[in-house]
C-alpha cells in the first residue's frame, strides 16, 4: 500500500507491507498562512506538490517497488474546506482546521431562544439527536468556513461546484471522483448519523447549516474503493493506473487505527501539532458542554469518541525554535536532555497550551495561554518541560470528561504522533494521566500506517480483526508514584488558570 497523510506541518508519504510493515518513508514540510481575525489558510497545489515529491524518494529508496503497489489509502487533517470549480480548479487556498473567520457567521446560524450555552435550544436539538455534534461556535469547521466565503467572498463561493475536506480533495485529485466519506463529512454538521451504516445528507441539517446540497459531494462508506487512479494522477506518482484508491479518512479516525486501537474503549492520545484522546465506542452520544461526541468512524458500523485539544507540539515549536532558536532535530534532542534535568512539576512553572484557543473540553476561541510562575530562578529544561507538562495537564482535562462518556476508566493509554518519539514525553503523560502509556513504534507514522491498514481491509487483504496485532509496540511507561501529588496540586492551578484566561479573553480578546 501507498499511504499518504496530509498533516499541517507537512505531508508524509509511507509504503507499507500487507502486514503493516513501514518499508520506506518520506516527509515533505509544509507552511500556514496566518492571517488577521484568524484566518488560517494552506495551498492545495502545495498539497499536491508535496504527494508528488515525497512519493518519488519513496522510489528512489526503493527503485522495483512501485510496480508492486496494488492499493492507496489517505488520511488528513479534518475540518477544512477546499473551493473547487466547475472544471476541477482550486478558486482559493484552503481554510485549514486552524481558521476561525466564521466565527460570528457560526454564531448567527446557531442563536435563539432559548440559549443553552451559546446556541438556541430549537436549533441545537436536531443537531445533536442527528449527528451527535453541533457546529462550532469558534467557526473553526466547514459550517463557519463556508459561511464566511459566503459572506466574504460570494463571487468565490458562487462559482464553487465542490467544497470539499482536504482529504477528500486529495482523493477528488487521484481518481477524479468528488465523494467524502460518512466519517469526513461529520464536521458539516449535515448527515443524520443515528444509523451508522447508512449515514445521509438531512434536508432540515442543510437548512439550519445555510449549506447547499449540490455544492457537497456524494456520500460513501468507510474503507469503500472510490476508484483507481487517473492516467495524469498515476504518471505523477510513478504508479500504475490500476491502483485502488480507499476511501482514507481524518487524521484522528486513521490514527486510531495506526495505535492498533480497534476495539471499543481502547484508547489513543495523539501528540502532533494539535492533540485529542480518543476511543471507539458502540454508541452515539454526546457531550455539548464539553465539545465531545461519538461521531461515525473509519471502520464500517462504528463510531469514535472525539475530542481535541487545539495546541501541542505546536507549543513545543514556538517554544524551541522561536524562543531558544533553535533549528532542525539537534536542537528537539537538546530541548528535551535539558527537560530531562528538571523536576517534576518544573519548579513551581505551569504551561498554558492555548497558543490559539481551545476546543475541549472547553469550546473558546478567545482564551490564549503562556507561562505562569516564571521566575528568574527557571532554566531551559524548566519552560521545557513545562510545556511537556501542560500539554500532559490538558489531556488531563479530556481524561476527566472522556471516563464519564464512554462509562468506565480508561486502564491505559497508547500514544502516537510525533511527540510520543519522546520517550521523556511519554513518561510525563504516564505519570499526570496515572495511566500506563504504550508508545507504538515509530509513532509518527501512525497516521499513514492507519490509511495503509484501512486500504488493506477495504481491499479484502486483511480483517479489522488482525488490525492491533499488525501495530508493534515499543515500550509501556508506567505512572511514577512519587510525581502523583505534584500533578494532583499542578492540575487544580491548571483549571484555574483556564478560568482566569477565559474571563481575560472575553474581556479584552
Amino acid at each position: 500500500m501507498l499511504a499518504l497523510d496530509l498533516g499541517t506541518s507537512g505531508l508524509k508519504a509511507a509504503l507499507v507491507s500487507a502486514r503493516g510493515e513501514l518499508l520506506a518513508t518520506a516527509l515533505v514540510p509544509l507552511s500556514v498562512t496566518l492571517l488577521e481575525h484568524g484566518g488560517a489558510e494552506q495551498r492545495p497545489a502545495d498539497w499536491w506538490q508535496a504527494v508528488v515529491s515525497a512519493t518519488s524518494q519513496l522510489w528512489r529508496q526503493r527503485p522495483d517497488a512501485a510496480a508492486d503497489v496494488v492499493g492507496l489509502g489517505v488520511s488528513s487533517q479534518w475540518g477544512g474546506t477546499v473551493a473547487v470549480g466547475a472544471q476541477g480548479e482550486v478558486l482559493r487556498n484552503a481554510l485549514i482546521w486552524m481558521d476561525a473567520r466564521g466565527a460570528d457567521d457560526v454564531q448567527r446560524l446557531v442563536s435563539g431562544f432559548p440559549s443553552i450555552d451559546g446556541y438556541g435550544a430549537l436549533k441545537a436539538l436536531p443537531w445533536l439527536r442527528k449527528t451527535g455534534g453541533i457546529p462550532s461556535l469558534s467557526g473553526k469547521d466547514p459550517v463557519g468556513h463556508i459561511a464566511w466565503l459566503r459572506r466574504a467572498e460570494p463571487r468565490t463561493y458562487e462559482l464553487a461546484r465542490w467544497l470539499l475536506e482536504p482529504k477528500d480533495w486529495l482523493n477528488f485529485t487521484l481518481t477524479g471522483r468528488a465523494v467524502a466519506s460518512f466519517d469526513s463529512i461529520t464536521v458539516h454538521w449535515v448527515t443524520d448519523n443515528r444509523r451508522v451504516d447508512a449515514v445521509a445528507y438531512d434536508d432540515g441539517l442543510l437548512r439550519l447549516a445555510g449549506l447547499d446540497r449540490a455544492k457537497l459531494p456524494p456520500l460513501v462508506a468507510p474503507a469503500s474503493v472510490v476508484g483507481p487512479l487517473t492516467p495524469t494522477a498515476a504518471q505523477a506518482l510513478g504508479l500504475s493506473p490500476t491502483v485502488q484508491v480507499v476511501s482514507g479518512a481524518a487524521d484522528m479516525h486513521m490514527a486510531a487505527i495506526g495505535a492498533g486501537t480497534v476495539a471499543d474503549f481502547d484508547a489513543h492520545l495523539c501528540l502532533g501539532t494539535s492533540s485529542w484522546l480518543l476511543a471507539h465506542v458502540p454508541f452515539k452520544k454526546s457531550d455539548l458542554a464539553h465539545n465531545m461526541a461519538s461521531l461515525p468512524a473509519a471502520i464500517p458500523g462504528r463510531y469514535l469518541f472525539c475530542n481535541e485539544q487545539e495546541t501541542a507540539a505546536a507549543g513545543l515549536k514556538l517554544v524551541v525554535e522561536r524562543v531558544f532558536g533553535g533549528e532542525g532535530a539537534s536542537a528537539y534532542e537538546q530541548a528535551f536532555t535539558q527537560a530531562a534535568t528538571a523536576p517534576a512539576g518544573s519548579a513551581g512553572l505551569t504551561y498554558l497550551p492555548w497558543l490559539h484557543g481551545e476546543r475541549s473540553p472547553v469550546d473558546e476561541r478567545r482564551v490564549r495561554g503562556g507561562f505562569v510562575g516564571l521566575s528568574l530562578e527557571h532554566e531551559r529544561g524548566h519552560l521545557v518541560r513545562a510545556v511537556l507538562e501542560g500539554v500532559a495537564l490538558n489531556g488531563r482535562w479530556l481524561l476527566r470528561h472522556l471516563e464519564p462518556n464512554l462509562g468506565r476508566r480508561v486502564e491505559r493509554v497508547t500514544v502516537v504522533g510525533g511527540g510520543a518519539r519522546s520517550e521523556l514525553w511519554c513518561q510525563v503523560h504516564a505519570d499526570v494521566l496515572g495511566r500506563p502509556v504504550r508508545q507504538v513504534e515509530a509513532p509518527q507514522w501512525a497516521n499513514a500506517r492507519g490509511a495503509a491498514l484501512q486500504a488493506l481491509v477495504g481491499l479484502g487483504h486483511v480483517q479489522w480483526a488482525d488490525v492491533s496485532g499488525l501495530v508493534p509496540i515499543a515500550r509501556t511507561f508506567e505512572p511514577a508514584a512519587a510525581h502523583a501529588g505534584v500533578y494532583e496540586e499542578r492540575f487544580e492551578q491548571f483549571l484555574a488558570e483556564f478560568q482566569h484566561r477565559r474571563t481575560m479573553g472575553r474581556r479584552f480578546g
